[in-house]
């Protein structure tokens, strides 16, 4: 194969490029979850395929997402190598690695699966409805074992994501976890089409774990078919087996993914805190589920935007010549992420049962489940800009070159996670589970500010005034947003989903013009880019 000759792009045109595909897989993603509550509502499988994935979705962030450990130790040694003739070689011999070991790691979740969910969920069998804690037991543990292979592919996708990214293809990488989202639908579709109602009937409910499970699968196949294709295409290495050990760019590789891959997991043990709590409370863990995805759609859209163009930023003013510059670009960074974050979390929580009641509530999803749903997106909407903001802060240390501090951040914060859980699951149910991580991201967000603080020579406290500003103008948006959503309820009847919408787009949209009202007063040099740009585009159309 020839090498694929591509132009390098620039920072702005990859973060375009992963925007845009983040927003169209967010947006299958969101398209999937609704078919999910219409089937299953917060039923027994779902709740059981929500402790059965938490070992594979585990693994597919932590070894085969973007900016993961597989993915930044291939791109950081490939991009180095100046023969390209040797990327092929590499991508196969550390594919053969992986997959030997992961293969082994498969074997032991599908013999172990029962222990896995035990552990993962012990309060299943002790909770108020024992009967239905036990079939949830069952059914994922049926779920698990099919998954089980996902260990494999989650190591394989990384890696296909690196090697694509170190050769400047982007969109595939980026688009390709639609597949899953896909397939799932489509499994859904023929199940109901095949049971009818009846899919609704807990009876049904291990036939329709063991769909959801199996098609969660195919759509992991088929996304790292796609990328192993494409790889073949361009000549970047294919599935063929290569023993190369001592091979300089495999030893590089090597020496960055093993503390990589270390510190990564620590961040995700936190998940398995909040399921083992959650698992005491019916029907806990797949309301979260269901309402992280209305939260991580726009976070996870908006993250990327800001992380992937400050990053290379932050790392070309380390020097301790340019921290003043540096310190300019930290301010801008909490100011974009305030801007983009505290509104946003005070439109969530002021709408956020009509929002959950418009998304969700259809089919065997219940008025008692979207309450449940909405009092967990509350709570998670609170901590909005402490979790962006934070993800912020660990840049400027990596940049700093010192990923030891979010490490050792990290690592104290379980602690913290399983105190917080214990004093909140009972008094506040499955939200004070998700205050529980709030809190933890308050903690980690200060003391990250603080050693930044120390480390560079102090920060300009005075130039952070205007996150204050931007509270308060996101305060009176909630407000304003409630006011006109329980207004509009007392005097529209909102008789269907239309109707509903129309509610939500009059609240939401006459809130967020109350924010930039307010926060234009501020003068804010960020905010008047942002607006300026803004409205070139529309002059343009």
């Amino acid at each position: 194969m020839t090498e694929s000759k591509k132009p390098t792009r620039s920072i702005a045109s990859i973060a375009g490029i992963v925007a845009a595909a983040t927003l169209i897989s967010k947006v299958f993603g969101l398209v999937r979850q609704m078919s999910l509550a219409a089937a299953f509502g917060n039923g027994i499988a779902m709740e059981a395929f929500t402790y059965a994935y938490a070992i594979p979705g585990f693994l597919l962030i932590l070894l085969g997402g973007i900016n993961g450990p597989f993915h930044s130790a291939i791109v950081s040694v490939l991009t180095k190598e100046q023969d390209k003739s040797q990327t092929a070689p590499i991508v196969e011999t550390i594919t053969t690695i992986v997959g030997i070991v992961l293969l082994c790691v498969s074997m032991l979740i599908f013999c172990f699966a029962s222990n896995a969910i035990d552990t993962i969920a012990p309060n299943l069998t002790h909770s108020s409805d024992a009967i239905r804690g036990a079939l949830v037991r069952q059914c994922a543990i049926e779920q698990l074992q099919i998954m089980s292979a996902m260990a494999v592919l989650a190591g394989f996708i990384g890696i296909g994501f690196g090697t694509l990214s170190s050769a400047d293809f982007y969109w595939l990488p980026s688009i390709s976890p639609l597949l899953s989202s896909a397939t799932t639908i489509i499994g859904i579709g023929v199940l109901a089409i095949y049971l009818g109602q009846k899919i609704m009937l807990p009876e049904y409910a291990l036939l329709g774990g063991k769909v959801l499970a199996g098609t969660t699968l195919i759509g992991a196949v088929l996304q790292w078919l796609m990328q192993v294709i494409t790889q073949w295409r361009v000549g970047l290495g294919t599935i063929k087996p290569r023993f190369e050990w001592r091979r300089q760019g495999v030893q590089d590789v090597l020496k960055i993914l093993g503390p990589a891959t270390f510190s990564s997991g620590t961040l995700q043990i936190n998940l398995f805190i909040d399921l083992s709590f959650a698992s005491g409370i019916v029907g806990a863990a797949s309301a979260m589920q269901y309402s992280g995805l209305l939260i991580q759609t726009p976070l996870g859209i908006i993250s990327n935007i800001i992380l992937v163009s400050l990053l290379p930023e932050f790392s070309r003013l380390a020097d301790p010549h340019n921290w003043n510059q540096l310190k300019d670009r930290i301010r801008q960074g909490l100011i974009l992420t305030g801007i983009a974050m505290m509104p946003l979390s005070a439109v969530l929580m002021a709408l956020a049962f009509p929002i959950v009641k418009t998304v969700y509530q259809y089919g065997a999803f219940k008025t008692q489940d979207a309450q449940l749903v909405g009092s967990i997106l509350i709570a998670s909407s609170l901590g909005m800009f402490f979790f962006l903001g934070r993800d912020v802060l660990v840049r400027v240390f990596y940049a700093l070159g010192d990923g030891s501090t979010p490490f050792k951040i990290a690592v104290v914060n379980i602690f913290f996670n399983f105190l917080f859980d214990f004093l909140f699951w009972k008094p506040f149910g499955a939200a004070g589970i998700t205050l529980s991580t709030v809190c933890i991201n308050i903690i980690s967000f200060s003391v990250m500010l603080f050693l930044l603080d120390r480390r560079l020579n102090g920060l300009p406290w005075r130039r952070f005034r205007p996150l204050l500003g931007i509270f308060i103008a996101s305060v009176v948006t909630g407000g304003v947003t409630w006011g006109i959503s329980y207004g509009w309820q007392q005097f529209v009847p909102v008789s269907n989903t239309f109707t509903l919408l129309i509610q939500l787009a009059a609240a939401a949209g006459i809130g967020f013009g109350v924010f930039v009202a307010l926060v234009s007063q501020l003068k804010l040099p960020e905010f008047d880019k942002f607006i300026g740009q803004i409205r070139q585009k529309l002059l343009k159309k």
